[in-house]
């Protein structure tokens, strides 16, 4: 059963970030399931810290854009939006090259918050870091 509570496609992600953070690294939307979001980024020489490998805040960038994006894909926008309360992202192994892979899944989707699994791997399927998110369900004021 789909969780989802607006309409939910790539080309309405790639369109709901265009202007922002997410489009800046790179990140693009490339498959919407019923309970579940995935996306690539691309690696490039911008992203890598000295040592040549992916930066940690880049990492834990991808999976708040990644938890944030479907959060707010599960409540109705004209009463409620989502921010990040807390975040968690243990890296695993060290990525240089290549692309980047989120998966996000809800542990809870809660009236006032919210708990996602975002699964970042390589190319291979090789897990590179793991994280948990957990969003604030806010009502809008009028």
């Amino acid at each position: 059963m789909p969780i989802w509570k607006v309409k939910v496609s790539i080309e309405t992600l790639q369109e709901r970030c265009a202007d922002g953070f997410a489009s800046l690294l790179g990140i693009y939307f490339s498959e919407v399931g019923e309970d579940y979001l995935k996306a690539t980024l691309p690696l490039g020489p911008h992203l890598l810290q000295p040592m040549g490998i992916l930066h940690g805040g880049v990492s834990c960038a991808f999976a708040e854009t990644m938890g944030s994006t479907a959060g707010n894909c599960c409540v109705d926008p004209s009463l409620e939006y989502c921010v990040g309360l807390d975040i968690n992202i243990n890296h695993l192994h060290s990525i240089r090259s290549g692309l980047l892979i989120a998966i996000t899944r809800p542990y809870h989707l809660g009236r006032r918050t919210q708990v996602w699994s975002i699964h970042l791997s390589n190319e291979r399927g090789k897990l590179i870091a793991v994280s948990r998110l957990t969003l604030a369900v806010l009502s809008k004021k009028s």
